[in-house]
């Protein structure tokens, strides 16, 4: 019976795969679709708002995608069906497969508003799935990158995505932002971005794929802030600072663990 149970999810997280897949190729413009950053009248392009990411740091998509690839096929595989890792997380990314399809198609239908949602969904199972691999260690190195780092980095760019995705749709619908100047915002953005990649670097301790691609998607708003049509040298500082306070705080906990490790009396 747990065996069916197993086969069962095993082909849900693929077939989420392929869906995922092709939402992806639409949402790309190449089946015809429009791209993302020129959808929904450009809300979410490069210097719509002022923590927009610099387009290219969307390619790291191609990364997050060929780890879930990578993984559906992994969890497949005869020796990963009954772990318990594979069994505890193998829903979660599933859904986060279909959700993130489904959020490409609501951009794409411009439908900016459900986009906001759907995003904020994605990350609540993205940090459930991520809280999984933590509590849970993999069986061995692959089943650590396969798994617990492609799982990470989906997580910390979700993390900015979402960001960018609910400020682009506030500027949408007018919102003014009460009067403060839009650089005071996007301060108070990074700033808030920042504090979640560390609390990810201190619960992670060792799982450094969140702090990376939450990392990298930083660096590309400070770009984006220092280059293009929406400049505002406050964001930009911040996010680099951002940036260098993430990477440091999931080094210095990683080193934390390792000592800590190191210093425990060995078992039996």
């Amino acid at each position: 019976m747990r065996e069916s149970t197993d086969v069962v999810r095993q082909i849900t997280v693929a077939a989420s795969a392929v869906f995922a897949l092709v939402g992806a190729f639409v949402g790309s413009g190449a089946a015809g679709g429009t791209p993302i950053q020129d959808a929904a009248g450009g809300a979410l392009s490069a210097d719509a708002t002022v923590i927009a990411p610099a387009g290219s740091a969307f390619g790291i998509w191609s990364v997050i995608y060929f780890g879930l690839i990578a993984y559906a096929v992994w969890q497949m595989l005869p020796k990963q069906s009954s772990t318990e890792l594979h069994r505890r997380v193998g829903y979660w990314v599933a859904a986060s497969l279909v959700l993130n399809a489904v959020w490409i198609l609501s951009i794409q239908y411009g439908l900016l508003a459900l986009s906001v949602p759907v995003i904020i969904l994605l990350l609540i199972v993205l940090i459930k799935a991520y809280l999984t691999t933590v509590n849970l260690p993999a069986a061995g190195a692959i089943d650590a990158i396969v798994t617990d780092g492609t799982i990470g980095l989906y997580l910390g760019w979700v993390c900015v995505a979402t960001a960018a995705n609910i400020t682009a749709w506030l500027v949408a619908i007018g919102f003014s932002g009460f009067g403060i100047h839009e650089d005071v915002w996007g301060v108070a953005i990074i700033i808030v971005a920042g504090a979640v990649g560390i609390a990810l670097a201190a619960r992670g301790r060792a799982h450094f794929a969140p702090s990376l691609s939450l990392s990298w998607g930083l660096a590309w708003v400070a770009v984006g802030r220092l280059t293009g049509d929406r400049i505002s040298e406050p964001t930009a500082v911040a996010a680099i600072i951002a940036v260098a306070a993430v990477l440091t705080s999931a080094t210095v906990f990683a080193v934390a663990r390792l000592r800590s490790e190191q210093t425990q009396p060995a078992s039996g």
